[in-house]
């Protein structure tokens, strides 16, 4: 074992050698192959080049070196293509912070039986008056980049379960083609995550026809872990157990604290806004409670990769994809 696996569990590392063919003893071989791929690139800035970064998307694409370099090329490009999305990167910005304060995303404490970890989505508590839905993507990708460090969710993954319930045809219709598109090349085409399932519980109707706009977009290997469970809870329950769900999704534990992440997120500075009257500060749970049961010792915030810049206009060509997918008219 090498000091780049140090963080992994001995069942987690005999999961990376046999799920994603890493073998301590071309380790470094590997990543100085993906390494060497860097200047067939120059039109992009890669940033960061060292072992433990590129060893994340080694894992990421099972150690194909040529889709492990392609992904990490996608990860800067995305970033440079969308500079306005990555200025004031942080957990603090106005808008990620409310995102964050109304459970975009929630983490579960608990990780599910394979180690992944739980990310929960409660699409109704979008307020579309004080935050925008690049807002609430923002905020989920920062909060992937604080997990991402944890050397044992780079092998085990994640899982993400969305509620629909509650989530009313207007805010539905305020989602377009190009904000859609542009979720799904964050985190499916330019993020080193792994995603065992995505779970869609409660979904109204035109939940199923936004999925069916955005379906050509996804890879065969994404639409096969996209589970549409309705109001069945039972088949939600039947991969992952309830014991460690909260009771909105029929689990055994109470229900879930939208500010549990966001307070881990942002520490004392959770309860700096002066504008926060609609939320409940009394609770305050302690930091050590909090990095006890959610986060590893190597899980640390993340900060911008590319420098603040002025976001690429769309082309004309692709002014449709910002008309809303659902008409009210």
């Amino acid at each position: 074992m090498t000091h780049l696996q140090a963080g992994l569990s001995p069942e987690t590392l005999e999961k990376a050698r046999l799920e994603l063919n890493e073998n301590p003893d071309t380790l470094h071989q590997d990543i100085q192959e993906v390494r060497d791929m860097v200047i067939t690139r120059p039109d992009i800035g890669f940033l960061r080049t060292d072992d433990a970064f590129i060893l994340r998307f080694l894992r990421a694409r099972k150690f194909n070196h040529f889709e492990a370099f392609r992904l990490l090329a996608q990860y800067f490009e995305y970033r440079q293509q969308n500079l306005d999305m990555f200025k004031n990167f942080k957990a603090t910005d106005a808008g990620i912070k409310q995102a964050l304060k109304d459970g975009f995303p929630g983490v579960l404490s608990s990780l599910d039986h394979y180690g992944r970890k739980i990310l929960v989505l409660f699409a109704a508590n979008w307020d579309q008056s004080r935050y925008t839905f690049v807002d609430i993507l923002r905020a989920i990708l920062l909060s992937l980049e604080a997990m991402i460090e944890d050397p044992e969710l780079q092998v085990n993954g994640f899982v993400l379960i969305i509620d629909w319930s509650n989530f009313t045809f207007k805010q539905a219709s305020k989602l377009t083609p190009s904000m859609l598109r542009l979720a799904i090349e964050g985190l499916q085409d330019s993020f080193p995550a792994r995603f065992g399932g995505i779970h869609f519980v409660n979904q109204p109707w035109y939940i199923h026809a936004l999925y069916t706009v955005i379906r050509p977009f996804l890879k065969e290997k994404t639409r096969k872990r996209i589970f549409m469970h309705g109001n069945n809870l039972n088949s939600l329950h039947q991969l992952i157990h309830p014991e460690i769900l909260p009771s909105e999704f029929g689990g055994m534990l109470p229900p879930y604290d939208m500010g549990t992440w966001a307070r881990m997120l942002l520490d004392h500075e959770y309860y700096d806004d002066e504008d926060d009257g609609d939320y409940n500060t009394d609770y305050k749970m302690p930091a050590k409670d909090l990095e006890k049961d959610l986060s590893p010792k190597s899980m640390k915030r993340s900060q911008s990769v590319v420098e603040p810049g002025v976001l690429k206009r769309v082309d004309k060509n692709e002014e449709e994809n910002t008309q809303p997918l659902l008409s009210l008219d």
